[in-house]
């Protein structure tokens, strides 16, 4: 009877102690799992916190970056663009009245003095050469070398005035000034002589179709005033050639 009451006293006590041990478990795995909760919740929302803040401030960071820097280069484009094109049409403009006012005072300048300088020598010069009265000697050593004497006389295309103005030219050519004598006769016709102011022997006379030197003077018949070349003469023409007027055309 003792030994069973013993052994029931035995279970009893094994059975506190394992309930003491129990509630002793659960009271310390709730405390544990407070303390553990508390202390991993603080650790977890300071960790979580940091980074989150690091994350989100990184992440905030490059799309504000990126954002800004999209809307910037926007702006920035806009603004860098008007500005730049304002400038330009600016500078552009004003260099190009600048060079076009420069360029075309240039050209202008050069055709002006080009054309300034091609009126001036002709009105100065008269045909582009110069001129001049020469001695009688130059004249005669001038006609001998021309050969407007040697032309046919055909009549009506080839007859005074076109020996006169051939020879004229001619001489004006040469250098030498020389006049057109228009003789004008009585009976209403008419001849063409040239003329050149010498400086030793002053106006001298000479027919343009044979070179030979005249003397006319009004009231005098032509054919009286030729001095023909040794070995000819002239009979009277058949019109009446009494020089009425001379009139010597430069």
């Amino acid at each position: 009877m003792k030994k069973l009451i013993w052994i029931l006293v035995v279970i009893v006590a094994i059975a506190g102690i394992g309930f003491g041990g129990y509630k002793v478990y659960s009271m310390g795995f709730d405390g544990g799992e407070k303390a553990g909760y508390d202390t991993g919740y603080s650790v977890g929302e300071n960790k979580g916190y940091q980074s989150g803040q690091e994350d989100g401030y990184l992440e905030g960071y490059q799309t504000g970056t990126d954002d800004g820097m999209v809307e910037g280069k926007t702006i920035g484009y806009a603004d860098g663009y008007d500005e730049g094109e304002q400038d330009g049409y600016q500078s552009g403009y004003t260099s190009g009245v600048t060079a076009g006012t420069q360029q075309g005072y240039q050209n202008g300048y050069s055709e002006g003095q080009t054309a300034g300088y091609d009126t001036g020598l002709t009105a100065g010069f008269g045909h582009g050469y110069t001129i001049k009265d020469p001695t009688f000697a130059e004249v005669q050593d001038f006609l001998t070398r021309d050969r407007t004497d040697e032309q046919p006389y055909i009549d009506p295309t080839y007859v005074c005035s076109h020996f006169s103005r051939d020879v004229c030219n001619n001489a004006e050519a040469a250098g030498i000034r020389c006049a057109v004598v228009e003789l004008r006769y009585s009976s209403g016709n008419g001849h063409l002589i040239i003329a050149f102011n010498t400086i030793d022997k002053g106006m001298v006379y000479f027919e343009s179709q044979t070179d030979e030197q005249a003397k006319p003077a009004i009231g005098l018949k032509y054919y009286t005033t030729i001095i023909p070349k040794p070995g000819y003469f002239y009979p009277p023409p058949p019109q009446d050639d009494t020089i009425q007027d001379m009139v010597v055309i430069w």
